[in-house]
């Protein structure tokens, strides 16, 4: 058994597979150094969607070939990239990232959906890196509790409740390592208490026969193999950062895409 037939068994077993080393050290700290000259212009990249539509090395990140290798191994060869967006956490942020599971306001038709997480600064308990329950991808969509805590990075604040949270698996990572895990998967995250940023590039990557359920403006772009469906309007990736015309229109894609997330 080759290593990324070992990566997808326990991904299909546990929902989750960490750490997965997908850049060097030293190219996971020149990206931050470049996101962070980037936000020296536009102010804090923290939760854009769509971002690799405005940012030519964020791009260039999602279809990294150790990423894109793994999720073919796990999805098959044809693969969507959905989104791509910069979580941080700041300095002694009081931010968290409550109990929930990925698919659940997100409308699509299927579970083919692969979640990648990619550190850019060291992610530990103490800077607030993710936690995993193992197998909770198995019981399927599970209800949850929206709530109203403004320190809760999640957009409608969806919980679910009564989690065991001795059955967790803490996901340590050093930067340029992935974690990877399904959109059942349980995960979350508690706040900020170090004295470095914590920052992280999460991917998200769709099988091609996935379809938006909710409306039809939703968009992504086909990055392996071929797309026959054609269920999703074509993202442009990025050709140069910051184009005037691209930014406008990564604005109403983020306008489809949290309009999608902010209902049932």
């Amino acid at each position: 058994m080759n290593t990324l037939e070992k990566i997808k068994n326990n991904y299909n077993e546990n929902g989750f597979i960490s750490p997965i080393q997908i850049l060097s050290d030293e190219k996971a700290k020149l990206h931050r150094k470049e996101i962070e000259n980037i936000e020296k212009k536009i102010g804090s990249v923290h939760n854009i969607n769509k971002i690799h539509t405005i940012l030519t090395s964020t791009y260039e990140i999602a279809t990294n070939k150790n990423i894109l290798d793994i999720v073919k191994t796990i999805l098959g060869n044809n693969i969507l990239l959905y989104n791509a967006t910069y979580l941080i956490k700041e300095v002694n942020d009081p931010t968290y990232v409550s109990w929930h599971q990925d698919l659940t306001y997100w409308g699509f038709s299927h579970d083919d959906v692969v979640s990648v997480w990619l550190a850019l600064s060291s992610t530990n308990k103490k800077s607030g890196g993710m936690r995993m329950i193992p197998r909770s991808h198995k019981n399927g969509k599970i209800s949850h509790k929206i709530t109203f805590d403004t320190n809760n990075m999640l957009l409608q604040g969806q919980t679910v409740e009564n989690v065991n949270e001795n059955n967790s698996v803490f996901c340590p990572l050093l930067p340029g390592e992935a974690s990877f895990h399904h959109g059942w998967t349980l995960h979350s995250s508690l706040p900020n208490e170090s004295l470095d940023r914590r920052m992280g590039l999460n991917l998200h990557y769709l099988a091609t026969h996935v379809k938006q359920t909710k409306h039809d403006l939703d968009s992504a772009v086909c990055v392996s193999g071929q797309d026959n469906f054609k269920n999703f309007s074509q993202d442009i990736p990025a050709k140069i950062d910051l184009d005037p015309k691209a930014m406008k229109k990564q604005k109403k894609l983020e306008e489809h895409l949290r309009s999608i997330a902010g209902r049932e």
